[in-house]
């Protein structure tokens, strides 16, 4: 009697409370088990079995079509279109104008000699970020993720340091490095320190000559080699240690075990780098848009900064041939994509 009066201890109500929360979940898991069968079942005898996986992957595909397909053949009839309004409805229909006035040049190699200048100088300073970033990213990823799959003191720590940049918004970063290499930033400071000269003349590193182009270059290097340094590590620790093993014994070096072990099996994750740098980099807009605005005059301003300035800055907006440009992108980029896929295949299968 005296036992069943006891008060419980902490411990006996937090046991109460936990067996009470799992046979309330178990209630609750259990309904809703009834409840899908009660509706399942019946679609399942509609549809039948092997059509059910179709069912499933419905809500994905709508939200697919609304948010994807949908705007972009919203984007391809506004290609077609011209004027200020915004609803397709009030737009006047042009046909292939505005593509032509994009190809209107006397010399492709002359962006002066176009009658949209302005698109042509992105193409051309896209073309260049593209093959100096992309390239850039993809060699000091790799070199990164060989040193990081050593055995190395303080590994982990390295891992976490070099992909923390991933984690910071574009934004962020572009301000970040505007406030270091302004005239009166970090990098100018230490400068002065070290020479006095400095301070009565800082260097413009956004400002003249093609300290921009670099800097941009450096920065988005630096802002995304973590990520594709962690698809690579990822490659290189699926690579079979036997094989090394096998190597050493044969007599290969360090080179010799890298140029015929490391890079044939690490080669397809190569590609997906390859592809996913490149995408990203054709798509530069925000931490560019932010560190230089585009400057000094052209020289930083690439395609995504073009198409939106065209689109939405301007006084008055170009939106028809705003959207044929992220059209004439949208197909070159689609057309190295497949090429660079199919290379990669190609190569698997050899």
């Amino acid at each position: 009697m005296m036992e069943a009066n006891r008060p419980r201890s902490i411990g006996e109500w937090i046991s109460a409370i936990r067996h009470g929360a799992e046979a309330l979940l178990i209630g609750i898991y259990s309904g809703l088990m009834i409840a899908l069968e009660i509706i399942i079942n019946p679609i399942q005898r509609w549809v039948g079995f092997r059509r059910m996986a179709y069912l499933f992957l419905l809500p994905n595909m709508a939200i697919f079509g609304i948010f994807v397909i949908f705007p972009m053949l919203l984007n391809f009839y506004y290609s077609m279109t011209s004027g200020v309004a915004l609803f397709p409805e009030d737009r006047t229909f042009v046909g292939t104008d505005n593509y032509e006035i994009l190809a209107d040049c006397d010399d492709f190699t002359d962006p002066n000699s176009c009658d949209e200048d302005f698109f042509w100088r992105a193409v051309y300073n896209t073309i260049v970020f593209v093959f100096f970033q992309v390239g850039g990213m993809v060699i000091m990823a790799l070199i990164t993720a060989l040193v990081l799959n050593r055995e190395i003191v303080g590994r982990g720590f390295f891992r976490s340091v070099y992909f923390y940049p991933v984690l910071l918004s574009p934004v962020v970063v572009g301000l970040i490095w505007r406030w270091i290499l302004q005239r009166y930033g970090v990098v100018n400071g230490v400068l002065a320190q070290i020479d006095p000269k400095y301070e009565a003349d800082p260097v413009l590193f956004l400002l003249k000559g093609d300290w921009p182009t670099f800097w941009v270059i450096m920065i988005s290097i630096w802002a995304q080699m973590g990520f594709f340094t962690l698809i690579l590590l990822a490659g290189l620790q699926s690579i079979p240690g036997v094989l090394y093993e096998a190597g050493s014994i044969d007599g290969a070096s360090p080179w010799q075990s890298f140029r015929f072990i490391t890079l044939p099996l690490l080669m397809p994750t190569m590609f997906v780098v390859l592809v996913l740098a490149l995408i990203r980099a054709v798509q530069v807009f925000d931490q560019v848009f932010v560190l230089t605005g585009g400057g000094p005059g052209t020289s930083t301003k690439y395609m995504v900064q073009y198409i939106y300035e065209t689109g939405m800055r301007n006084q008055i907006p170009r939106r028809g041939l705003a959207a044929a440009a992220s059209m004439v992108l949208g197909s070159v980029l689609f057309i190295f994509t497949f090429i660079q896929l199919w290379l990669g295949r190609k190569s698997e299968s050899v």
